[in-house]
């Protein structure tokens, strides 16, 4: 069963890397490095504190910074105990896939693209979306992010799908945790301020 999901997953890759020309290779470059994404991050950062202020602004930063090296080293954990290759580093599928100078190392079960990108969003999501109704879209990074990673052929589809729902459980969970200690520190309580 494990064979044919692989064999699958493989030939969805395949089949959606090969949509890629060359005319959007650079903008998919661009997409998938993360320091890209400081603008985005910057405005999230005054989001919260126009609405916060500064000590909690603090103290939430904080809190994202730890959620974020979990998330990271939680997924580190994952790919080094499953070392799933990445298909742009196995020899079989070389023929297939459209070829970049760009091939990362590492394992690829699952992304860390994906996941990292898919906790931050939900956890902002959740704690923003009372005051600030567009921060939804926020949404289409982890889409975006995640799927350049599909189209430079470093990661497969499956491993971009479990980081998404690793990375809405994380964000979750980190939303609940940051929820009970936002009400012991501030003894306010973060829905009612949403």
């Amino acid at each position: 069963m494990l064979d044919i999901i692989k064999s699958k997953d493989a030939e969805l890759l395949i089949f959606l890397n090969n949509l890629g020309s060359e005319k959007w290779d650079a903008f998919w470059l661009t997409v998938t490095n993360q320091f890209n994404w400081i603008p985005l991050f910057v405005i999230i950062l005054a989001l919260i504190y126009i609405q916060f202020g500064l000590k909690k602004t603090l103290f939430s930063l904080l809190f994202i910074a730890l959620m974020v090296t979990f998330s990271d080293q939680f997924t580190n954990l994952i790919k080094n105990t499953t070392g799933r290759i990445r298909p742009c580093n196995t020899v079989e599928l070389q023929e297939y896939l459209r070829q970049f100078t760009y091939k990362p190392r590492g394992y690829s079960f699952w992304s860390g693209h994906a996941s990292l990108s898919t906790t931050f969003t939900t956890f902002i999501i959740l704690w923003l979306r009372r005051k600030f109704k567009f921060i939804f879209f926020l949404i289409l990074f982890p889409l975006v992010f995640g799927y350049s990673r599909v189209y430079l052929g470093v990661h497969y589809p499956g491993d971009i799908t479990v980081g998404y729902l690793s990375g809405i459980v994380l964000g979750t969970l980190f939303y609940k945790l940051y929820s009970l200690l936002y009400l012991k520190i501030f003894k306010e309580n973060l829905v009612q301020s949403n």
